[in-house]
């Protein structure tokens, strides 16, 4: 096998790694929060195509109980994060994609939750998906149903999330050590079968320089 199959294997193998270490996991929300203390909104977009470019805005909305309707009280892009709702000042901060445009994690945290804060929030991601040819554009959104309680009383939903996101977890770190080790015995394989096929073909010239030593002498004679 030549040098430059042993190196296309190569970056196959490396390309399966790095699916892998950026592999994304749509996990719910949580939707009880103790009042005073602090809570993670989970908001979670995955990207179907990793290897396309795409950069993303996002939007947070809240309906509280009794409203008719949304208000915006977020906003996250390239310039970074806005408080929209005054009711929400200096109470709300990101907890989502870090130095990156392509946000799949909208996360954000509430300070100081109080029973106000009971009631429907809505997460929107705007996606910039760019082609070699052409732009597309997606909107998805998703919900989280938030009880804001006076001491905290687990759930089975909570439960069960927690239990899922461990389970992908392991799962994920187990299918990368699978190719690795796929990949590892591959080049090892290759590896040998390139040395093989020099070794035999050095052994071959020399049989063929001993052969042409050979017939010179004899002409000679």
């Amino acid at each position: 096998m030549s040098a430059v199959r042993l190196l296309l294997l190569f970056l196959l193998c490396s390309h399966f790694v790095s699916l892998c270490h950026g592999a994304c996991s749509e996990v719910d929300s949580d939707t009880e929060a103790v009042a005073g203390k602090g809570f993670k909104l989970g908001c979670i977009s995955c990207k179907m195509r990793p290897e396309v470019e795409a950069s993303a805005t996002v939007n947070w909305y809240f309906k509280a109980k009794g409203e008719a309707e949304f208000a915006h009280i977020y906003n996250y892009d390239e310039e970074g994060p806005h408080i929209v709702d005054e009711r929400f000042e200096e109470r709300v901060d990101w907890n989502g994609s870090k130095r990156s445009q392509d946000i799949q994690d909208a996360s954000i945290y509430l300070f100081n939750v109080t029973f106000n804060d009971s009631g429907t929030y809505s997460c929107h991601f705007h996606r910039l998906l760019t082609y070699e040819f052409y732009e597309y554009q997606t909107v998805v959104s998703k919900i989280v149903h938030l009880k804001v309680v006076a001491k905290a009383t687990r759930g089975t939903a909570s439960i069960v999330s927690e239990v899922m996101m461990y389970v992908s977890i392991i799962g994920l770190q187990a299918w990368l050590y699978i190719e690795m080790v796929y990949c590892f015995r591959k080049i090892s394989a290759a590896g040998e079968e390139a040395l093989r096929e020099s070794a035999n073909a050095e052994y071959l010239a020399i049989a063929s320089e001993s052969k042409d030593n050979c017939a010179g002498v004899q002409v000679a004679e």
